[in-house]
């Protein structure tokens, strides 16, 4: 019975170890941009410009890059810690895996170069090494942080840059979207859509006015957003809307009428069941595009890349 007793209690001594250890792993960060500094390494300005130009390498290239820089990975090594990062944040595009995520542990004087599928064949472990001990290393052990980053990103921006990849995918500008959208869901936007198809219904009849009508509306909707899913959807609706334009005025009004009868509300109560925006598509407001808006295309890591010291 004793020998029974001491294995039991060195089993759960086990179980609380590894319970504890599991606990202490250092938490994988939102990520809330291309360049996550947890340290205060990074000036607010070097950030911008390093994000700036990890944007321009995605719109020409469609590939993904990536920076963390944090205290310390402990209990795990970084590069246990790196593969979660990349496995949780996949950065890259889905099935190309074009990502590369660049990790920091300042207080461990450890950093690694993470690598995605679609990106060993140049960036290849040899290679990411090399950019390490010869480009990010030697400033960091006089305390160039911010210039070994920069100059690391510059030699990893320039291995993607002349390799062969799937061309990216045109994207709408969302500095535009917003303020295109601020007009088409403003009442200026509502009188718009409203002269345009009682003009096409006019000079085309009511089935023919209602088509062309669906076909602008959606043109422009897919102009905006840059989404010929959402514009087929807004090209129906707008067909639907126009087509049996005075069947929903007039039973707006008619219901307007009752309500007015009933005692309730009055003052135009038909018009606003019909275009009234709280439920309809202009419901939610627009934002600008931003780098903490960034978020990973959905990209594959199997452990390529290196590490190192300094």
């Amino acid at each position: 019975m004793r020998a029974m007793s001491q294995a039991a209690a060195f089993v759960l001594a086990l179980l609380f170890c590894s319970a504890g250890g599991a606990m202490a792993e250092v938490a994988v960060p939102p990520l809330t941009g291309r360049i996550v500094d947890l340290t205060g390494t990074l000036s607010p300005d070097e950030i911008v410009r390093q994000s700036h130009r990890l944007k321009d390498l995605q719109t020409r290239k469609g590939s993904q890059v990536a920076v963390l820089i944090l205290p310390t990975t402990q209990p795990e090594t970084i590069e246990q810690y790196s593969i979660r990062v990349a496995q949780a944040w996949k950065i890259g595009r889905r099935k190309i895996d074009d990502g590369a995520l660049l990790v920091v542990a300042k207080n461990d004087h450890k950093l690694r170069i993470e690598v995605g599928y679609g990106l060993e064949g140049p960036l290849t472990d040899v290679t990411a090494r090399r950019i390490i001990d010869e480009v990010i290393v030697p400033r960091f052990k006089t305390g160039d942080f911010q210039g070994g980053i920069a100059a690391g990103l510059t030699r990893i921006i320039g291995v993607i840059d002349g390799e062969p990849l799937p061309a990216p995918l045109p994207e709408a500008s969302h500095e535009i979207d917003a303020g295109w959208l601020d007009f088409v869901f403003s009442p200026f936007g509502l009188l718009a859509y409203v002269a345009i198809a009682t003009m096409l219904r006019g000079l085309l009849g009511r089935l023919l006015g209602s088509t062309a009508t669906a076909g602008v509306i959606g043109g422009l909707t897919w102009f905006i957003l840059g989404s010929l899913a959402v514009s087929g959807m807004v090209g129906v609706a707008a067909f639907f809307i126009t087509m049996f334009a005075d069947s929903i005025l007039a039973a707006s009004l008619e219901a307007g009428r009752n309500t007015r009868r009933g005692g309730g509300a009055s003052g135009g109560g038909g018009w606003s069941t019909s275009w009234g925006g709280g439920g309809g598509l202009g419901g939610g407001s627009s934002s600008r595009d931003s780098d903490s808006g960034f978020s990973g295309g959905g990209g594959s890591f199997g452990g390529g890349g290196a590490s190192g010291s300094w």
